[in-house]
C-alpha cells in the first residue's frame, strides 16, 4: 500500500506542471481508462495533462469508450512539441513498445516521472515514482487512488460517473469479465458500482465486431494449427487499423475444445512506412505463464529490450521487421510472410518442446 499512499506527495511536489500520459501502441480499456483516472486526480494537484499514444484505436469497444465518454487522446507525430512537458507518465506498460516516443522524450529533456502498472516487471524504462502490482489490471489499481480519498467521488457528477463506467470496463476486460480476477479486483468493482452507470457500460461492450475483425478471426481459424493443447495461427498482412484484431482472434481460439494457449499473429502495416511482426497470446491454464513464454520465445533486441511480455492469461509481442519493410510485388509479400511464419512457428514449437509440424491444421 505504501506506494499508493505517497502517490499524493509526489504529485503534490510537482503543482502547475503539464506532464503527458504515455499509453502502449493500441492502448485497450485498461490503459485508456487508467490515463483518464491519472488526468482527474492530477488536476487536483493543479497538474495538466494530456494523454498521448501510438498506434491506432480501432477496436470497437476502446471506440465506443472514447466517444461516449468523452476522453481526449493525441495520436503521435513526429511534429509534437515534447518541450511542453514538465515531465512523463506510463501507464499500463512499461515501454517496451513505445520506443521512438521514449527516444524524443530522452532527446527533449523530459524526465519519466511516475509509472503505473500491473504487468511483470520489464526493467525497460526507470521512474522517479513507481507502482507496480500483480492484480488483474492497472484500474484497479487506480480504483485504490479513488478509494483512498484522492479524488472526491460524486454520484451527480458527469465525469466521475464516466470515470467509474471506465475504470470498470478496464477491470472486466482485463480480467475476462472478472473470471480471472483476484480481491483486489472484486474490491475496486464493488467501490466503482457506487459511481458507475451500467447502462452506459453496456452501450460500451455491446459492440458488434466488424467485418474487418471477422475476416481476421476466419483467417486464424483456417491457418491454425494445434500442438500439444496450443492453437497457433499466422493470419498473414494486416492493415495497423485492423491491429486489435489480432488479440480478438486469440480470445476465439482459446475457447476452441482441447485448447489452453491460443497465439494469433501477423504482420502488421503502418502507412507503408514501416511493418511489425505483432501477436498475441491467451490462456486459460492457471500454471501457464504468458510473461515467461513470450520472453523465452522471442528474447531481446539488440539494445537488450524484449519484444514483449505478460499477465495473467494474457500476453502479446511487438517484433519490427525494418530493413526488409515493404516489398516490390506479390510474390516477394508472400516469400516474405511465409519465412516470418515459419520461424514463429519454430520458435513456438521449440518451446514447448515439440516436432516441427509446420501445416495448417485443415
Amino acid at each position: 500500500m505504501a506506494p499508493k499512499l505517497k502517490l499524493a506527495d509526489f504529485l503534490d511536489r510537482h503543482r502547475g506542471e503539464k506532464h503527458l500520459v504515455v499509453l502502449h501502441d493500441y492502448p485497450d480499456p485498461d490503459a485508456i481508462s487508467s490515463a483518464f483516472a491519472h488526468k482527474l486526480i492530477s488536476a487536483q494537484f493543479d497538474i495538466q495533462v494530456d494523454i498521448l499514444y501510438s498506434g491506432k484505436i480501432s477496436h470497437g469497444q476502446n471506440v465506443a469508450l472514447v466517444k461516449l465518454l468523452g476522453i481526449d487522446l493525441i495520436p503521435y507525430k513526429n511534429g509534437l512539441d515534447f518541450k511542453l512537458y514538465q515531465g512523463a507518465v506510463i501507464i499500463d506498460h512499461q515501454g517496451t513498445t513505445i520506443n521512438g516516443i521514449l527516444k524524443a522524450l530522452e532527446a527533449a529533456n523530459v524526465p519519466i516521472l511516475i509509472l503505473i502498472d500491473h504487468h511483470e516487471p520489464q526493467d525497460v524504462v526507470k521512474a522517479e515514482f513507481t507502482d507496480i502490482q500483480r492484480t488483474g489490471s492497472t484500474a484497479t489499481i487506480y480504483a485504490h487512488y479513488l478509494k483512498q480519498g484522492m479524488l472526491d467521488m460524486q454520484k451527480g457528477m458527469k465525469d466521475h460517473i464516466a470515470l467509474a463506467t471506465a475504470l470498470m470496463h478496464g477491470i472486466m476486460t482485463d480480467t475476462g469479465n472478472f473470471i480471472g480476477a483476484d480481491q483486489d479486483d472484486f474490491h475496486s468493482a464493488a467501490f466503482l458500482s457506487q459511481y458507475s452507470d451500467p447502462n452506459l457500460l453496456e452501450q460500451i461492450m455491446n459492440q458488434a465486431r466488424s467485418k474487418q475483425v471477422m475476416d481476421v478471426i476466419r483467417r486464424a481459424l483456417e491457418n491454425r494449427t494445434v500442438v500439444e493443447n496450443h492453437s497457433i495461427a499466422g493470419i498473414g498482412y494486416l492493415r495497423s487499423e485492423d491491429r486489435d484484431a489480432i488479440p480478438q482472434a486469440a480470445d476465439f481460439l482459446v475457447n476452441e475444445e482441447n485448447v489452453h494457449t491460443a497465439i494469433v499473429y501477423g504482420i502488421v502495416r503502418e502507412d507503408g512506412q514501416t511493418e511489425a511482426l505483432a501477436g498475441s497470446l491467451r490462456t486459460s491454464k492457471l500454471t501457464f505463464d504468458p510473461d515467461e513464454f513470450i520472453k523465452d520465445v522471442f528474447g531481446v533486441s539488440a539494445d537488450g529490450r524484449y519484444y514483449g511480455g505478460g499477465k495473467n492469461m494474457a500476453g502479446g509481442f511487438s517484433i519490427p521487421i525494418q530493413f526488409l519493410t515493404g516489398e516490390p510485388d506479390e510474390e516477394y509479400a508472400e516469400l516474405k510472410w511465409r519465412v516470418y511464419d515459419t520461424q514463429v512457428k519454430a520458435k513456438i514449437f521449440n518451446r514447448i518442446g515439440v516436432k516441427r509440424n509446420l501445416q495448417p491444421e485443415q
